[in-house]
């Protein structure tokens, strides 16, 4: 009995003692956080990038128990990897690199049929799909429009890649950049978010393409 009293208090202080050093963490990467977004300066990107990727899930209800912006975790993580890997991803050839654009940019009148790899946009100029393949594919990119992450997985485990663009609303980003995470990942948000005619600032993913090295930037 004075075994198993002793090994619950032990789990009690234990349990104490995680939830006081998530809740440091937590603060911790509030403060790492207020650098990137008022200082535009990342700290140790590499350790608070394992921070935020191990303690996802707590990190996202302490956000919202605080009533802190729903998307806070998600923007960190982003912008750290973002930055992290942006130098390998100019690197790598444009016919190395996939593009992952959300199946929702859509409009709604769109006439692309959906097939086993996703949407195959015809160009009919009712949405920013098009312009995007345009730019992209004479440069090498291969285009994907998916309606989801089981696309993203099963295109990932059907082409030989090394790098990967996506576009995708905060928390499908997040998930997409830490999935692949070996790929030297490069994300733009959605401007607008919902299930279809959703926006991106278009300018932004072009100087994502366009980051190569020149001699991928030409057809």
């Amino acid at each position: 009995m004075i075994f198993i009293d002793s090994f619950y208090m032990f789990l009690g202080q234990l349990v104490v003692f995680i939830a006081i050093l998530i809740a440091i963490l937590f603060i911790v990467v509030l403060i790492l956080g207020y650098l990137i977004a008022r200082k535009n300066k990342i700290k140790f990107p590499r350790f608070l990038l394992y921070i935020v990727d191990l303690l996802y899930s707590p990190f996202k209800t302490i956000a919202s128990f605080l009533k802190l912006d729903d998307h806070l975790i998600d923007n960190i993580a982003i912008r750290v990897r973002d930055d992290l890997n942006r130098e390998r991803f100019r690197h790598i050839p444009a016919e190395k690199t996939l593009i992952f654009l959300p199946h929702c940019l859509r409009h709604r009148d769109c006439p692309a049929p959906l097939q086993k790899e996703g949407l195959n946009c015809s160009e009919c100029g009712l949405c920013s799909i098009g312009a995007i393949k345009k730019k992209s594919e004479p440069l090498g990119y291969k285009l994907y429009i998916v309606p989801g992450s089981s696309f993203v997985k099963k295109i990932v485990m059907e082409n030989k890649f090394q790098a990967v663009l996506g576009v995708a609303c905060h928390e499908d980003l997040n998930q997409m950049m830490m999935l692949l995470s070996d790929f030297c990942p490069q994300g733009v948000l959605l401007e607008k978010t919902g299930c279809y005619e959703t926006k991106v600032n278009v300018k932004k993913v072009f100087e994502k393409i366009d980051s190569k090295y020149p001699n991928q930037n030409k057809p």
